[in-house]
């Protein structure tokens, strides 16, 4: 299981630059302790979204009331368990000591707990955030015989790219609708030349190119290309340009090679990519 933590002992928030009014909505669910749904293509923003609202939701707090990680991030796949994620007994010198999972933790502690491609998670991982996305908000640990309750300030996150799932692998009506949903999108050439700029270093111009490529590759519906190119993927054609990779060959390594195997999608990203680039 993976598991990445925002440490609120970072002095600057992580840089997000909203698209609408997804930090408001955001910040009222939270204070209502709404749980939330992120619904967006892949490399959109989403995660750093949560990273943002996480430390500004955790630097309006007094330092004392502060949880020692403000955000726990699991990012979901096939083989997670409802144990990887509530916990385990584990063995420890002769004796056997129950270890928290990541979900555990936040229940307790009262931070974010971020669930990233929920989808991708076993079924009884999902039936498991049932009890703590209503009224109840609690969390049944069926190993101890611990009905949990959730700390006054703790908060469920989850997201999922409606791009890529199968009617197997969607959301239950049942589960969905238990959240607050914002829906996210890659952004439009102005923004993303601010994103790619401010996060790569890069010159605004030569973010502008990369954010026309960006815009350009995902019209290419034609070619069965279904999602396009990352705003990740964007920023990291900027880092390696911005380390002294040309451009081309930075564009290469970054977008044409890593978006698709497909020979006739990745000479269509050449083509768009030999108009941009000097």
């Amino acid at each position: 299981m993976n598991q990445i933590t925002s440490p609120s002992s970072t002095p600057d928030a992580p840089y997000y630059l909203p698209l609408a009014d997804e930090v408001e909505v955001f910040q009222a669910a939270y204070a209502s302790r709404l749980p939330v749904l992120l619904k967006g293509p892949t490399g959109c923003g989403k995660t750093r979204f949560v990273e943002h609202m996480s430390w500004q939701l955790d630097h309006s707090r007094s330092i004392e009331q502060r949880p020692e990680v403000p955000l726990l991030t699991v990012s979901c796949h096939e083989d997670l368990t409802a144990t990887d994620m509530v916990g385990r007994y584990l063995l420890k010198g002769d004796e056997t000591v129950w270890s928290d999972g990541p979900l555990t933790r936040a229940v307790r502690s009262g931070a974010i707990c971020y669930l990233d491609e929920i989808v991708e998670a076993r079924k009884d991982t999902t039936v498991l955030i049932h009890s703590l996305t209503d009224h109840r908000r609690i969390l049944p640990i069926d190993k101890t015989g611990e009905l949990l309750d959730a700390h006054p300030d703790f908060l469920l996150v989850i997201s999922y790219n409606p791009g890529y799932q199968s009617v197997l692998k969607d959301l239950k009506p049942s589960t969905r609708q238990r959240f607050v949903s914002l829906e996210f999108d890659y952004p439009d050439v102005e923004t993303e030349t601010k994103i790619i700029s401010h996060e790569s270093g890069v010159d605004t111009a030569t973010a502008e190119r990369l954010a026309v490529i960006g815009e350009r590759v995902r019209n290419l519906k034609q070619h069965g290309f279904e999602e396009g190119v990352s705003t990740r993927l964007l920023i990291y054609t900027g880092d390696l340009i911005a380390a002294g990779i040309a451009p081309r060959r930075a564009a290469t390594a970054s977008i044409i090679s890593a978006i698709s195997d497909d020979t006739s999608v990745q000479q269509a990203v050449t083509d768009i990519v030999d108009v941009i680039l000097p």
